[in-house]
């Protein structure tokens, strides 16, 4: 293909691309999106079976940021968005063989269960507790045992990063995967004291907090919003996996192999949104430094297992999200939603619908078993804590080997290294959830930043062919 096929090339469709790419669109520029999948959207895959409807990846998401609303507006979607059910407030912890409502506020968790007398009167210690240094890298266990104590850290902290990052809190950095925390603590000394005396700070933000963000997918799932930008794009490729990225002097030639043969592409810019694995195989040539940082940003195995349920054979209410299961439960699975309850209209009306996890951090060789094994896993657990019959009426199971990038210790080193190469070779850029958050919100925010970085790069004349 001739020289100047673009203003930017995107590699990689799935959210963060897709939004990158639509950003860029609407503001006149020459974008191509390369998908080297038969359709976008990444891990983000919606379809309907029997009546219900079977997430392959995210099931909802949370409106932490005005751009989601802003995006659904523009994409024509608004009125296929849903609000999650009041039900699916409430969430679950497993405590000695046992669901237990997680306190949903100040009095409820003083007459919980779920935590002992003794965890309860450690955490009124918090306010009390000394900054930890600000430039000394914490792992969120140590973090979270420093300032709240093991218990907390075993029955809250430990199930929320299995469910969040299908991650340990052992390994994960408190900077780098959830900064915030480390932020109250350096700025007030105290993380109950910084919700308390932040309130009016978080008021004026137009970003919502993941504790209060509403949450939201769609009629018929959260490929809807894939799907929609996709559609809206001038130029998509699919079946189009680039193999080569090649700075040049006037911009940056891509290679791309497919049913269709190699072919080559060339733009000013580049857009990086593919996970980090493949973006090390591009950049090894040119930018190695980085390309060790990206290779070396872990991605374990996860198993997704849709299974469904006649309503009346199972004992639990399921009057909630889910449950998660603390590690020191030795269980099979992570969690699991309860997807029916979740959103209406997710099963039919005779019919309940739950979402199971099984692998991660925890536990990486059971979701490598084969999918037989991984139903039979997810329906034993099911029956065993829910009281579900030890058989579905159907099943599904997705495996991802490669599934949630994990934000571990020295991974905000790695992001310097991947900064300093955009920063070598202009035009270079990278955008995915490795990077800025893993949620659906924070890769909608990451490729808008990314967005606004090519669009002034390409504004600026620099690398013009």
């Amino acid at each position: 293909m001739l020289n100047g096929d673009a203003d930017v090339i995107v590699v990689g469709g799935g959210i963060s691309g897709l939004a990158a790419a639509w950003a860029l669109q609407r503001r006149g520029v020459r974008v191509v999106l390369l998908e080297a999948a038969v359709r976008a959207g990444g891990t983000i895959g919606s379809t309907r079976e029997q009546g219900c409807l079977i997430e392959s990846g995210p099931n909802s998401m949370l409106e932490t940021t005005p751009l989601i609303g802003e995006l659904v507006g523009e994409l024509g979607i608004a009125g296929e968005r849903i609000a999650a059910q009041p039900a699916a407030r409430s969430r679950y912890i497993l405590r000695d063989g046992k669901l237990i409502a997680l306190p949903l506020s100040p009095l409820a968790f003083f007459v919980t269960s779920l935590f002992s007398a003794g965890a309860k009167l450690r955490l009124l210690r918090e306010p009390f507790i000394g900054r930890g240094a600000r430039a000394a890298e914490e792992s969120v266990a140590d973090f979270v045992r420093r300032r709240l104590g093991t218990e907390f850290l075993d029955y809250a902290i430990n199930p929320f990063v299995a469910g969040v990052y299908a991650g340990d809190p052992e390994t994960l950095s408190v900077q780098a995967a959830f900064p915030r925390l480390h932020e109250l603590e350096q700025k007030h000394g105290s993380l109950i004291r910084g919700q308390l005396l932040g309130a009016r700070e978080r008021a004026r933000n137009p970003d919502k907090s993941k504790q209060v963000a509403a949450m939201l997918s769609f009629r018929d799932g959260m490929q809807t919003l894939t799907d929609a930008i996709a559609r809206r794009l001038t130029r998509i490729e699919f079946n189009a996996e680039a193999v080569r990225i090649v700075p040049g002097e006037h911009g940056y030639g891509v290679t791309v192999s497919g049913a269709a043969g190699g072919r080559n592409y060339r733009a000013r810019a580049v857009l990086v949104a593919t996970p980090a694995q493949a973006a090390a195989r591009f950049t090894a040539p040119f930018a190695p430094h980085a390309a060790a940082a990206l290779a070396a940003i872990p991605y374990p195995p996860l198993a997704v297992v849709v299974s469904a349920y006649r309503r009346d054979t199972i004992a639990h209410p399921l009057d909630g999200f889910g449950f998660l299961v603390p590690q020191r439960e030795r269980r099979l699975v992570l969690g699991a939603i309860f997807s029916s309850t979740l959103f209406e209209h997710r099963a039919p009306e005779n019919l309940v619908l739950l979402t199971s996890f099984i692998g991660g951090m925890r536990q990486p060789e059971l979701a490598q078993r084969e999918e037989g094994e991984i139903a039979g896993f997810a329906q034993a657990e099911l029956a065993a804590l829910l009281g579900a019959p030890v058989h579905a009426d159907f099943i599904r199971v997705t495996r991802w080997p490669h599934a949630i990038p994990q934000y571990t210790l020295g991974h905000l080193d790695r992001i310097a290294r991947i900064e300093e190469a955009e920063r070598n070779f202009p035009g270079l850029f990278f955008c995915a959830n490795y990077r800025g958050g893993i949620a659906v919100g924070d890769c909608l925010k990451s490729a808008d930043r990314a967005a606004r970085q090519v669009a002034a790069f390409l504004g600026s004349g620099d690398g013009a062919a």
